[in-house]
């Protein structure tokens, strides 16, 4: 078995739910929910997540509509604001090592859920951009902190599937609140826009009030000021001089573009480079959503493994050149062509989601030293911070570029993809002292 992180004993964590085919789905779901920790993170996520899908539906057209903001100052909100967001994310996993990550994670939750109900109040530019900042300061201060305490508080095979878990309730709530903004969207009105975002906000700080429940066993063991001057030996390497570490987060970071590909790129290329219909759109984006609630947990099952992680990028990689070269061609067709490859794309390309998100995560825990692991996590969070920052541009160029820009997107996912999986080829052979996978050599 994995060692648990100081300070966690053993007894207090379970494995892996879902890892017998033979069991009925309601009593791995019962196995799932008995761990405190898993259990408390999911309601949290269940909760706050379907404010946040009610939240995501209609603030573009409150943005537009209601407010009257052009394109250009809504791109520098999420701009300046994804900023704020990669700075807080280093900060979020820096504190958790040195505070309670209980009462960061909460507090970070509310305020992330008080600032998003703050947009109902909203009249101006400058105003929305005031609380963009606190929004997303807030949310990527609390993803650091929560990673950090899955990290401390589940055991090896555990922390992904914790994180699977987690992410399929994600889209879940996502997709429940985004069907609940119908109503405010139907009804259009000033008042019907402001209301929801209120409510849609503390419906999210409600969501943090589970964590509440969460044990100490997720907070960083409490250096006694004896040991103030302990070396690297026992207070664990910093991330920033882990090359390997550093290295792993910005492949995957660069791999994460996948993610943008599917929001940003591909509407604009179905509707400016194909003859498929606009409304092809969202039919793709609920396909993929179901992949991922579907096959999110199953497909994660091993990927704590560090071997087992790296094949999954490396899969994940394969499905992605071959998804960018069937979204190349569906622009070369006519109508029924175009949809049909756009269809096999989207199936390749939310099951490459699927599995490099499980192998990204398996590798951000295994690799990481647990001595630190606020840092290491904060860090993982700040490259997606960055990768979610730079990928509008990004996809927007490669995209325009024709079947030219389809063929280096494919070239991205297949050289990140590769490098992630030698790199994980290499720390199965090599185990460092302080990573969780040097003591993952009696686990099955």
């Amino acid at each position: 078995m994995t060692a648990a992180p100081s300070g966690s004993p053993d007894t207090d964590s379970i494995p892996l739910p879902l890892e017998s085919q033979q069991t009925s789905f309601r009593a791995r779901l019962s196995v799932a929910t008995s761990d405190p920790v898993l259990r408390a993170l999911l309601a949290s996520t269940f909760i706050s997540k379907l404010g946040r899908g009610v939240f995501l539906a209609v603030t573009v057209l409150f943005f537009t509509l209601i407010l009257g903001l052009s394109a250009v100052q809504i791109a520098l909100v999420l701009t300046i604001s994804g900023g704020v967001g990669v700075a807080t994310s280093a900060l979020g996993g820096h504190l958790a090592d040195r505070m309670s990550a209980r009462r960061l994670t909460l507090a970070f939750g509310i305020v992330e859920g008080l600032a998003l109900g703050a947009y109902a109040f909203t009249s101006d530019f400058v105003s929305v951009l005031l609380v963009a900042c606190l929004v997303t300061a807030a949310s990527q201060a609390g993803s650091a902190t929560r990673s950090a305490v899955i990290a401390r508080g589940l055991v090896g095979r555990a922390r992904v599937g914790g994180r699977a878990a987690m992410h399929t309730a994600t889209n879940i709530s996502i997709a429940v609140g985004s069907a609940i903004a119908a109503v405010p969207l139907l009804i259009g009105t000033d008042a019907a826009f402001r209301i929801t975002l209120a409510l849609a906000g503390l419906t999210a700080a409600l969501g943090s009030l589970p964590l509440l429940r969460l044990p100490e066993r997720v907070d960083a063991p409490k250096i006694e000021p004896s040991s103030e001057r302990a070396d690297a030996a026992s207070t664990g390497v910093s991330p920033y001089r882990d090359r390997r570490y550093l290295a792993l987060t910005a492949l995957s970071a660069l791999f994460g573009l996948q993610f943008g590909l599917a929001d940003i790129g591909l509407p604009l290329w179905i509707v400016g480079s194909t003859d498929a219909p606009a409304a092809l759109v969202a039919a793709l984006l609920i396909l993929n959503t179901v992949i991922v609630i579907a096959f999110q947990i199953p497909l994660s099952r091993g990927t704590h493994d560090v071997r087992k992680a790296g094949r999954a990028m490396a899969i994940a990689g394969a499905l992605m050149v071959a998804a960018c070269g069937a979204y190349a061609l569906s622009g070369a067709g006519p109508v029924a062509f175009a949809i049909a490859l756009l269809v096999v794309a989207m199936i390749g390309h939310s099951f490459a989601e699927v599995l490099s998100t499980a192998g990204s995560w398996g590798l951000s825990f295994e690799l990481a030293d647990v001595r630190r692991a606020g840092a290491y996590q904060g860090v993982f969070t700040m490259a997606f911070s960055v990768s979610s920052l730079i990928a509008p541009f990004a996809l927007i160029v490669a995209v325009s570029n024709g079947p030219w820009g389809w063929a280096v997107l494919a070239a991205v996912f297949a050289a990140s993809a590769f490098g992630v999986w030698l790199i994980a080829r290499r720390a199965a052979a090599h185990p460092r002292h302080g990573d969780p996978s040097a003591a993952n050599t009696l686990e099955p």
